[in-house]
């Protein structure tokens, strides 16, 4: 069956992008630090927030959540149809990445929305001046159009351990979406899959159709009240059947409209610019000075998820690698590809530094998958990784390929040690062990210490603080913790 209108309705009379879903981008909201502050003053705002805590299982993750909000810990906010997803900062120092999904509208819904809007001028009006009337929603209801979100609708996710519902990084993103709901309700018709431009065009398109419906229908109701229909046979009365359109005189040169001027070409004259002037050299501005690099990387944006295309978030994954190498190059010069690098070092290397992907108990799925790509258990990549974060490819060497030192500085660190009142080491290769098995610092080829820890006689050594030349500095703060 054809929708009204031809199959005007949201399969058809609407974009693609808007059915597929471009999405909305929304920087970070400022802190909102007064406790006593509501998130949302709008009555739909308020509904968000009801439905989200209807729905909660723990209310200690809410009030978390609302704490992370208040403190401006959610980033940059992505919205799309059926979903919302921003990072958000905890108490470690890389952020989550939050989001919340719920169900987009269908075809039918979106007719009948449609109509119940453009039923009555005064709701298109609101919906400009980013208002949601009462009646709006209450029409809505009684069409039977899921515009508001109910209880258990919405489905949070995060890349944090927790699996509360929702964690308080989820609940945060939640509160924080109320602020947007507030300043413009076409993020709620955006989260159902209604982007504002094709809405509005929509809106018009369906508002003209009705006032020409309404017009034309004026227009023959007055000519049948101004003249009735004749009996068979007669002219139409107050015409003669010399007036009549079959006798109509042709008219004359003098009554007929006189034509658009034209220009040379035939066409009508326009306004212009010469070429020679439009183009002088002499008007040109001097191209501005580069601006100097960020201090450091950006967060990667937030993508949509869409039928048939790649895994978002390993789009974000390549997104930051991207934006780390290109940081690296202009602040510092370095070679943002180096010829020799293995699969192997650039795996370490990439999960080293990607917030989602560091860990070493439990791991995300992005980080397993890495880690099967190039041979390895999640386990020792995470291994490998900490030792990147210690000393980049050297302090990978010294993880993996342990050497004989000559004498000199290797030598004399026992000493310096025991100077320091620092345990005493017992030395194997390029190892020092202390007695009890739990600390140890191994000497790379480019001179730095590099301290390592184990469970006491685990054998279990995981690079842990930073590298030094100093083997005194480099066992102190790992000693100390």
């Amino acid at each position: 069956m054809t929708p009204r209108g031809g199959g005007l309705g949201w399969a058809s009379g609407m974009s693609e992008t808007s059915r597929m879903g471009s999405g909305r981008v929304f920087p970070a909201l400022p802190a909102h630090p007064d406790p006593r502050a509501p998130f949302a003053t709008s009555w739909w705002g308020n509904a968000w927030i009801d439905a989200l805590e209807e729905s909660a299982l723990d209310q200690a993750r809410l009030a978390r959540g609302r704490t992370y909000a208040r403190e401006g810990a959610v980033d940059t906010i992505t919205v799309a149809p059926g979903r919302i997803v921003a990072y958000v900062h905890g108490s470690r120092p890389r952020p989550y990445r939050a989001e919340i999904r719920m169900r987009t509208m269908l075809p039918e819904h979106w007719d009948r929305f449609l109509d119940a809007v453009a039923a009555d001028p005064a709701r298109i009006a609101a919906l400009l001046d980013k208002e949601m009337p009462h009646a709006l929603a209450d029409a809505a209801d009684r069409a039977d159009v899921p515009l508001l979100p109910g209880g258990r609708e919405m489905a949070p996710s995060c890349t944090c351990p927790d699996r509360g519902h929702p964690c308080k990084h989820a609940a945060a993103l939640a509160y924080q979406t109320a602020r947007l709901l507030d300043a413009d309700p076409f993020v709620l018709l955006l989260l159902r899959g209604g982007e504002e431009q094709d809405l509005l065009d929509e809106l018009s398109r369906r508002n003209a159709q009705k006032s020409a419906a309404e017009a034309t229908e004026a227009r023959r109701a007055g000519e049948r009240r101004a003249d009735p229909q004749p009996p068979s046979g007669e002219p139409p009365r107050g015409r003669s059947p010399e007036q009549s359109p079959e006798h109509s005189p042709e008219q004359s040169p003098e009554q007929s409209p006189e034509p658009p001027s034209e220009g040379g070409d035939g066409g009508p004259v326009l306004p212009g610019v010469l070429a020679r002037e439009a183009l002088a050299t002499e008007y040109r501005s001097p191209l501005p000075a580069p601006l100097a690099p960020p201090p450091h990387p950006g967060e990667p944006p937030v993508l949509p998820a869409l039928p048939g295309a790649p895994d978002p978030t390993a789009l974000e994954f390549l997104i930051t690698d991207a934006a780390t190498r290109a940081h690296a190059f202009l602040t510092a010069a370095a070679t943002p590809f180096p010829a020799d690098t293995s699969p192997w070092h650039d795996a370490v290397r990439l999960a080293a530094f990607h917030p989602g992907l560091t860990g070493r108990r439990t791991f995300s799925r992005q980080f397993a998958e890495l880690a099967r790509a190039v041979g390895s258990t999640p386990a020792e990549l995470s291994r490998a990784s900490a030792a990147w974060r210690q000393g980049g490819e050297a302090g990978l060497a010294v993880l993996e390929s342990p050497w004989d030192p000559p004498a000199g500085p290797f030598d004399r660190a026992r000493g310096a040690l025991v100077a320091a009142d620092l345990p005493r080491m017992t030395i194997h290769r390029n190892h020092l062990t202390n007695a009890e098995g739990t600390l140890q610092l191994r000497y790379g080829t480019d001179g730095r210490w590099y301290p390592y820890r184990s469970e006491p006689g685990g054998g279990d050594w995981w690079p842990e603080g930073e590298a030094d030349v100093d083997p005194v500095g480099a066992l102190a703060d790992v000693a100390e913790a």
